[in-house]
């Protein structure tokens, strides 16, 4: 498992979240985003963009967190897109739109990983 390694699925998305914010790889989180995405983190304010995105997750990294997979609901898809979701073992849900990429492969474009239980 790489930062190059590519989401065929989109709940690859949450699984590679995991692997690569334990590895402290903030490139790898970077790049399950697209380009122009939002995430909601940490909540009350938002991130647009890879440049605000990649600031998040270096603060969020930088006190080297150990984060746990939750269970991880089914995707439900339309098309080239798909609404992914996770309920974290303290109760928090996660949830994320994910677009297929023409390539075929999957990316977020909209994150909100902490909703309350």
């Amino acid at each position: 498992m790489t930062s190059k390694t590519v989401a065929t699925e989109p709940n690859d998305l949450g699984r590679f979240f995991i692997e690569r914010g334990n590895a402290g790889d903030v490139d790898g989180l970077v790049a399950l985003y697209e380009p122009d995405a939002v995430l909601a983190f940490p909540p009350g304010n938002l991130a647009t963009g890879h440049a605000e995105i990649r600031k998040v997750y270096e603060q969020f990294l930088a006190a080297a967190p150990v984060l746990t997979p939750g269970r991880q609901h089914a995707a439900l898809v339309n098309g080239d897109q798909a609404l992914t979701a996770c309920t974290l073992d303290n109760g928090e849900i996660t949830v994320e739109i994910a677009r297929r990429q023409p390539d075929g492969t999957w990316l977020w474009t909209v994150d909100q990983p902490v909703l309350l239980p």
